[in-house]
Parts: C-alpha cells; sequence; structure tokens
C-alpha cells in the first residue's frame, strides 16, 4: 500500500545552552556509538513546536492541554450565557466533560478566602486533557441546549436521552485541533477517544562527544558599599554545546484521516492536513527549546534542513552518526556532518532501493553544507514549505497551493 511519509531532517549547531535539563538542572544527554552526546528530549521539542504555531495558525485551529479543562469549558458556555454566574457555569462544565469523557472532574468545595488571601482551588481532572477550541464551543452549545439558562439539575435529567448523550461524546471525537490530530490524544477514562498522532519526532542528538561544563556565576549586591567585600548570591549552572541531529516523520495520510477533507475556515483551496504539514514543518524548523534562553541567548537556526516525501516507510539518518563524527581541520563538525550524510544518505536507499523517485528538497547555510546540494532542489524556507504543500496536495488529490 501506498504511504505519504514527510521526513525532516536537521544539522543545527547550539552554543553553550542548557535547552533541556534533566532533574538535577544538568543538559540531558545519551550514550550512542558508545560516547556521551548532548541530547535534547522530543518532548522539549514538540513543546517547543506547538507554541510555534501560535504563530502560524489561527487560534480556532489549536487545542488546549490542561486539567483545568472545566474551566476553559465554562468559558465558552458564559460566552453564550453571559448571565449564568461563574461559578455555575463551572459545576455545568464539570457535569459535561464527565459525560463526554468519563473522566471525574472535582469540583472543590466553596470556602472563604484565609486571611492572606489564599484563592480557592479550581476544579480539576485527574490528568491533563487535550481539546480544540472548536470541540468545546460545540460542548458548551450542546450543553445549554437541554439546560436551560445552564440549570444543572436540567442537564443531569437530559443526559437520560441516550441520543443527547451520544452527540455529547461526538463532539470530543470530531473537528480535531491540528496539534491534536499531529501529537495525539490519550484519555484513560475512555479509550475510544483517544487519537493516534501523525507525528513521530526524535530525541536530538549530537553528532559528537559532549561534554558538561559548569559556569561559576556571582551576583553584587547593588546596595553594597565599596569597602563590602563578597557576592550576595554565588552558584553554579551546568551547560553543554554540540551539532545536533534532529529528524521528525509525518505520516500524512493519518494527519488527513484525523483532520477530515473539509477546506479550512478561511475558504482557501487546501485541505487541513495540507495546511497542517507545513505548519509542522515550519514550527519543527525554526522552533527551539527555551530552557536557560536568558542565561544563554542561545538563538540559532538549523544549518541544513533535507525534507523527503517517501511512499513506504519512515527513514532517520541518525546511522550517519553512530561514528562520532571528528573535529574538522579547521574546527566546528557541520562540515564533516554534511560530507558523512552526503555519503550515507544516497548509500542507504540505493541498499534499500527507496530512492526511486522520492521529492527531495534541501535547505541550507553555509559554504560548509555544500556537501548535500546535489541531494535535492535546494530552496529557501518559503520555498520549502510551499513546494511540500503541492505535493501533498497531488498526493492527496487536492487542490495546490496557491504559492
Amino acid at each position: 500500500m501506498t504511504r505519504t511519509i514527510l521526513d525532516i531532517h536537521i544539522l543545527q549547531s547550539v552554543p553553550p545552552s542548557n535547552l533541556n535539563r534533566d532533574d538535577t538542572g544538568t543538559p540531558k544527554s545519551a550514550l550512542y556509538g558508545g560516547v556521551r552526546r548532548a541530547r535534547v528530549s522530543s518532548q522539549a521539542w514538540k513543546r517547543a513546536t506547538r507554541k510555534a504555531f501560535a504563530d502560524l495558525l489561527p487560534s480556532s485551529e489549536l487545542g488546549v492541554r490542561t486539567k483545568k479543562v472545566a474551566d476553559a469549558l465554562a468559558e465558552h458556555i458564559t460566552a453564550l450565557e453571559p448571565s449564568l454566574a461563574a461559578s455555575a457555569a463551572v459545576e455545568l462544565a464539570a457535569e459535561v466533560m464527565r459525560a463526554a469523557t468519563g473522566s471525574k472532574v472535582d469540583v472543590p468545595k466553596r470556602r472563604a478566602k484565609d486571611e492572606a488571601g489564599e484563592r480557592e482551588p479550581g476544579p480539576e481532572s485527574s490528568y491533563l486533557m487535550f481539546l480544540s477550541g472548536r470541540q468545546l464551543a460545540a460542548l458548551a452549545a450542546i450543553a445549554l441546549e437541554r439546560s436551560p439558562g445552564g440549570d444543572l439539575k436540567a442537564f443531569k435529567e437530559a443526559l437520560k436521552d441516550k441520543e443527547y448523550k451520544a452527540r455529547i461524546k461526538s463532539a470530543v471525537d470530531s473537528r480535531h485541533s491540528v496539534d491534536i490530530a499531529l501529537f495525539g490524544r490519550m484519555v484513560a477514562d475512555s479509550a475510544g477517544l483517544n487519537v493516534e498522532g501523525a507525528t513521530q519526532v526524535a530525541h536530538a542528538i549530537g553528532v559528537h562527544p559532549s561534554e558538561i561544563e559548569s559556569d561559576y556565576y556571582t551576583a553584587v549586591d547593588d546596595r553594597n558599599a565599596d569597602d563590602e567585600s563578597g557576592a550576595g548570591m554565588i552558584g553554579t549552572i551546568d551547560f553543554n554545546s554540540a551539532t545536533l541531529y534532529r529528524y521528525a516523520a509525518v505520516d500524512i495520510d493519518e494527519l488527513h484521516r484525523n483532520l477530515g477533507t473539509g477546506l479550512q475556515e478561511n475558504e482557501q483551496p487546501t485541505t487541513p492536513a495540507q495546511k497542517a504539514a507545513s505548519a509542522f514543518l515550519e514550527a519543527f524548523i525554526t522552533s527551539l527549546p527555551t530552557g536557560k534562553i536568558n542565561t544563554f541567548g542561545n538563538h540559532t537556526l538549523p544549518a541544513v534542513v533535507i525534507v523527503k516525501l517517501r511512499d513506504k516507510r519512515p527513514i532517520s539518518f541518525v546511522g550517519a552518526f553512530e561514528e562520532p563524527v571528528p573535529q574538522g581541520t579547521e574546527g566546528g563538525y557541520v562540515r564533516e556532518s554534511c560530507k558523512r550524510l552526503a555519503a550515507y544518505i544516497p548509500d542507504l536507499e540505493r541498499q534499500f532501493d527507496v530512492a526511486d523517485d522520492q521529492p527531495t528538497w534541501v535547505f541550507r547555510v553555509g559554504e560548509e553544507t555544500r556537501a548535500l546540494a546535489a541531494l535535492g532542489t535546494e530552496v529557501t524556507l518559503g520555498a520549502l514549505v510551499n513546494a511540500v504543500e503541492d505535493a501533498i496536495a497531488q498526493r492527496l488529490g487536492s487542490p495546490g497551493s496557491a504559492a
């Protein structure tokens, strides 16, 4: 069976930084090829990618992942029923979520604030819930159909109607947001509402050995007099630096199934899967986890991006770096890493018969990346996004982008 898989390969150098730390505050690392490498977890880069969506997609196409799901739904309920008290909207929302997902949402008993002005705890589900804005809006509208004025008793009575309750459940199982379709969703109390994510993101890993270093820092008290010695504060922070190999794969067919075939709300001639894939591509390329970003200011962009549209299965090229890349004669690792990939990719694809007319685009910066120029069509970031969107459109049998 022919598939449509979008493979994204990136080389990116990061200077002294602490992008993603463990429970001790140390940058994450991994053993690969018998040596210790810098590592950034897939969760960290997926989070950065999701945050980047805010600049690429309308809020209506995105979801919210939170334990405070009753508060999120209550906002939609009060938008439709402004006269409803906030506390009543939250109680109704909690009941709606129980009916929709089978998950218990505890609404704490109301109590007076203490003398310190402590806020009352809000209602929370027992685990993070992931819902799209459109799903929340649909739930609010359906709930108010049978609970005039937000009447909680009327809503509970309406739940005896099996058809009505089924509509509530179906509102959570349709009209998924882009981020839910890409990254998936698990609902522990209702497996039927789970969504299989269309995207796989590998842990970014250094192509060479990387040591953890420590920065000893001091802070001076601005109010100290000239004759007062010593620091107001001292401490240490761990960091590393590395050239990272990053990889992600998007199953376009799964993405298409998750999002459906309807046109976007702006009625552009593209399917939701096309727009979601191109948004993910740009967000994944340009995003960066923000761990200790104010301390290190490590704002870098990739040196190389290789994108392939495959028809069988995703393929990572991390094997090119199982043997650590040596430092170049003039320093650095990018040039040698590109030479490795330039030799490894054609050899792997030839041996496994996976190179037959698969579209490949290369987006690169600098003379040191020239070895990869012959691997595909050279493009800029904007041209890459448009070309991939058009290629997906052709595969899905839908109109291309307007580029």
